[in-house]
């Protein structure tokens, strides 16, 4: 069982001009008024049942949760006098269950280990809404719905190993979603059904006991927002827009190589490329759907985990990833907020009873486009974090913590759109809008197991 309360007042992201002018600081907000408050329980349970050569598993949860949120992105663009401060709200139940059912079974000679599954979830929506406020008061509904989602999924899993050198892995997911979405604009309301089917398989081979060679594809999808799904008529404007699919299509691939190439250091090298028939999404800032062109994403990826000793560890990877828009207009390619590189690396130290530990740990998001057309780019984020502790005989834990140690000037989010502040132009300004890194701090802990 969990529970969680929180309220909050923070600042959304803002733009960068305002801090460059000296209106506000690094720290500051252009809206005080903006936070949330949120509420959350949840209890969940397993069974699980092992007997000769299979293993039986059953699970169950149930959620409880409300949240509510207070944002304002745009300041004065739509409403000069009384702010564009919104509200989002979103209330639901969620019930569901996982079963899952695992087999030893030898057939022509080979042994295969065999998964069978079912998942179900449902989302249980009342009183979704987006509003405008000003200073957390509403002053106009845009939309408020009641949903119902359900999602349910088959799978089948089958392991083989047909020589030493030699397995693969075979799967297929067979899911279905079902909408029922009751809009205050009868327009919006409606019932929506799919269904789609994953297959996918992996060749993996090991030319010697410290290598092994793999290729993995398959199919799969992601599933749209079920507002999108029934939408007739963009409760703002009142044009009429068009509906979303369901479930859109993603192709996959990888290939890699998996070695290790001395004792204790663990190395995988693989080339992946990911294809999305499209990037449809549902604007719950604007409570319309904005259908996007399909996207072509490929990649590199260096892991590395080492241990030298047993109470040293070493680890570092690297990514490289380039992210497409596809069937555009020629130089509006670039798919916004796409990360293009990433390097986390750390080392820690830890005792194997008692004594002294401590950690060391970088992450690092390379520069990568804000806009379709590359001309406006975000700025690399690198942050250090450091951990050092002692663990007593009698199991008593003390640790320190410095998050951030070099004191970054760094974002954790960017952003590049139109925004308005006081006395600007009616029209507005395109400015990158940045949410700040925490600077600087140091934690003290103290924990005790046995």
């Amino acid at each position: 069982g969990m529970a969680y309360h929180n309220g909050w007042r923070s600042n959304d992201q803002i733009p960068l001009r305002a801090v460059n002018s000296g209106l506000i600081d690094r720290f500051g907000q252009i809206d005080s008024t903006d936070g949330g408050k949120s509420q959350r329980y949840s209890l969940s349970g397993t069974w699980r049942h092992a007997a000769g050569n299979s293993v039986q598993q059953v699970q169950v949860f149930g959620i409880y949760s409300d949240l509510t949120l207070f944002s304002d992105f745009t300041y004065f663009l739509d409403n000069p006098s009384g702010g564009d401060q919104f509200s989002q709200r979103d209330h639901r139940v969620v019930v569901g269950g996982n079963v899952m059912h695992a087999q030893e079974i030898h057939a022509f000679g080979v042994l295969h280990d065999l998964k069978l599954g079912l998942q179900s979830r449902g989302d249980l929506i009342t009183g979704n809404g987006l509003f405008r406020t000003t200073e957390q008061v509403r002053t106009k509904t845009i939309r408020q719905d009641d949903v119902r989602e359900w999602g349910t999924g088959l799978y089948a899993e089958l392991e083989s190993q047909w020589r030493p050198w030699f397995r693969s892995v075979l799967g297929l997911r067979a899911d279905g979603y079902s909408f029922d979405v009751t809009s205050d604009r009868a327009a919006n309301s409606g019932r929506r059904g799919a269904g789609i089917m994953s297959p996918k398989a992996s060749l993996v081979f090991a030319p010697t006991p410290a290598t092994e060679l793999y290729i993995s594809g398959g199919l799969g999808f992601h599933s749209n927002d079920a507002r999108g799904t029934t939408i007739t008529v963009d409760p703002g404007s009142g044009e009429t827009v068009r509906r979303v699919d369901p479930l859109v299509r993603s192709r996959g691939a990888e290939i890699g190589i998996r070695a290790t190439p001395v004792q204790g250091w663990r190395s995988t090298l693989s080339v992946w490329a990911l294809n999305l028939d499209s990037e449809l999404l549902f604007i719950g800032d604007g409570g319309t759907t904005a259908p996007s062109a399909a996207s072509k994403r490929t990649g590199v990826t260096w892991a590395n985990f080492y241990r030298p000793v047993p109470e040293l560890s070493l680890d570092a990877d690297v990514s490289f990833a380039q992210a497409r828009l596809t069937g555009v207009a020629p130089g509006q390619t670039r798919v916004p907020g796409a990360l293009e590189n990433v390097v986390a690396a750390g080392i820690t130290r830890s005792p194997r009873k008692d004594g002294m530990f401590g950690a060391a740990r970088v992450r690092h998001f390379g520069s990568y486009s804000l806009i379709e057309d590359n001309s406006v780019r975000a700025s690399a984020t690198t942050l250090l974090s450091a951990d050092l502790g002692y663990v007593l005989r009698s199991g008593v834990r003390v640790q320190l913590t410095a998050l951030n140690l070099l004191d970054a000037r760094a974002a954790d989010i960017q952003y590049f759109y139109t925004s308005r502040l006081r006395g600007e132009p009616a029209g507005g300004v395109d400015d990158v809008h940045f949410h700040p890194i925490e600077p600087r701090q140091v934690r003290l802990s103290l924990g005790w197991g046995f």
